[in-house]
């Protein structure tokens, strides 16, 4: 009886011992909380970034949809350059407000609208296509409206016309420089996922 209380003294000392190292080796609940913490503070910058862009593009298109003096003045629609402007601004304003609600949808709840896998390449790929389409579409604006401000019977006769067409175009490139920082963000999730099986390495 001795021997065999002795032996199961021991064995109790030894699962203890177990349990203890087992306690304080295990990493204290805090560092799950500072990553969670982290994670959220990026969705937040991803939805300013997307609200920024989001604005300015609206914001362009509307001050390019509304450049019309009157019969006598230009209209942009008369002008192959501007309409693009106003398409592109205008797609690019209604694919941030819907990247608006995911990232408000992602920071609500935690998770993404799609499986996770086909959001970070969903994003990826319409930042890329938009932020080039965005870029286009400002580039060619530019380029007409230097033209337009070198003619007399143009931009002398209807200044109004070509100062308002120029604020819609560089309205339109500061949409572009936070789709951009969209852009970089999206590809950050990327390669988190690729390597790490996450949209986030934390």
């Amino acid at each position: 009886m001795r021997n065999g209380g002795g032996a199961e003294a021991t064995t109790m000392r030894q699962q203890r011992g177990q349990f203890d190292n087992h306690y304080q080796h295990t990493p204290p609940h805090f560092h799950s909380t500072v990553s969670l913490q982290k994670l959220r503070r990026i969705n937040i910058l991803i939805f300013v970034f997307r609200l920024a862009t989001f604005s300015f593009s609206f914001a362009s298109a509307v001050f390019m949809l509304t450049n019309s003096r009157g019969d006598s003045s230009p209209h942009w629609h008369d002008f192959d350059a501007f309409r693009f402007v106003l398409a592109a601004n205008a797609i690019v304003a209604v694919y941030s407000l819907f990247e608006m609600g995911a990232s408000v949808w992602e920071i609500s709840r935690g998770a993404t609208v799609f499986p996770e896998v086909l959001q970070v390449w969903f994003d990826f790929a319409h930042d890329q296509v938009f932020a080039y389409l965005l870029l286009s579409a400002n580039a060619a604006g530019t380029s007409l409206a230097r033209t337009l401000n070198g003619m007399v019977d143009t931009c002398t006769a209807s200044n109004a016309f070509c100062v308002q067409a120029d604020i819609s175009i560089s309205l339109g490139f500061a949409g572009f420089l936070f789709l951009g920082m969209s852009c970089l963000l999206s590809g950050f999730r990327v390669v988190s996922f690729i390597i790490n099986g996450s949209r986030f390495h934390l």
